[in-house]
């Protein structure tokens, strides 16, 4: 067991610093004060952090840290601490590491037994949950869904007996299917996309996953916050349209009824026999 006391030492720190994600003035003053000082700070995209620095005007030279880059500079972030140089890393928008390169290096600076202190601050994530009118509490925070429909599908079947409230983040070309896969795997459950927070066109949009083919085309960043699991989930989709569903999605025939029959509470032998009839149906 290691101890660490992160403000009792002279070490080297690692700074993990919030940066606003949307109103430039959504920062603390700790925050500015650690930008202003570090001796070296790391950004994913230079150009956005510069925007932030020049509203704050703090005079702050930026290196890039992106998911392309980042072997080089876990090496580089290693070298200029043992030589006692504070490091500061922010990514484009709210807290580094979330849904953002830096976990890695995290794990690196603290084998190397530097210290890395993360500070307080904005973050996409609590507000969307918070304004969303779903239970807060226990909720599990999952990121972006993969981008393939079937990864997609396998990883919502994974939390779709999660009693705890469901937040991810989307993209806003994908939302419309990923509200689809949602309600097909998880059931007609009620959800909120908080849209654009904390800037001028912030929204809340909430409805059930049945009405996702409803939804315009949208704009900016969104959070998706889906109630947790309750007992049976309504499902407008026939035996046979779900279970047709999971097989497309890549399961074998038996494990996409096993699957069907945990999410509906119907023996497996029920949904076997009125999956063999309707499809002896359809082919008469």
């Amino acid at each position: 067991m290691l101890r660490n006391l992160n403000y009792q030492n002279e070490k080297s720190c690692l700074y993990l610093i919030p940066t606003p994600i949307g109103n430039l003035e959504d920062i603390t003053l700790r925050s500015l004060k650690i930008l202003k000082s570090v001796n070296v700070l790391y950004a994913e995209d230079t150009r956005v952090t510069k925007k932030l620095l020049n509203y704050h005007q703090i005079d702050q030279q930026l290196t890039s840290f992106h998911e392309h880059n980042e072997l080089k500079r876990n090496e580089e972030v290693l070298e200029h601490l043992k030589n006692g140089l504070n490091v500061g890393l922010v990514s484009d928008a709210g807290m580094p590491l979330l849904s953002d390169p830096g976990f890695i290096l995290v794990q690196e600076v603290m084998k190397a037994g530097f210290n890395v202190i993360a500070l307080p601050g904005a973050n996409a994530l609590l507000p969307g949950l918070l304004m969303s009118g779903i239970k807060t509490l226990p909720f599990i925070f999952l990121g972006f869904l993969d981008t393939k429909t079937n990864k997609r599908i396998q990883e919502l079947e994974r939390v779709s007996y999660y009693p705890e409230t469901l937040v991810f983040y989307e993209a806003i070309h994908r939302i419309k299917n990923t509200l689809k896969d949602m309600y097909k795997v998880l059931g007609d459950r009620n959800f909120v996309i908080a849209r654009e927070i904390s800037k001028a066109f912030e929204e809340i949009i909430s409805g059930k996953l049945s009405e996702y083919d409803l939804l315009d085309e949208l704009k900016g960043e969104l959070v998706v916050i889906v109630e947790g699991y309750h007992g049976k989930q309504e499902n407008s989709l026939s035996i046979v349209e779900q279970v047709d569903f999971f097989i497309t999605s890549g399961l074998k025939k038996t494990e996409a009824m096993k699957t069907v029959s945990e999410m509906t509470n119907i023996p497996k032998n029920k949904i076997y026999q009125e999956y063999l009839e309707n499809k002896i149906k359809e082919d008469n």
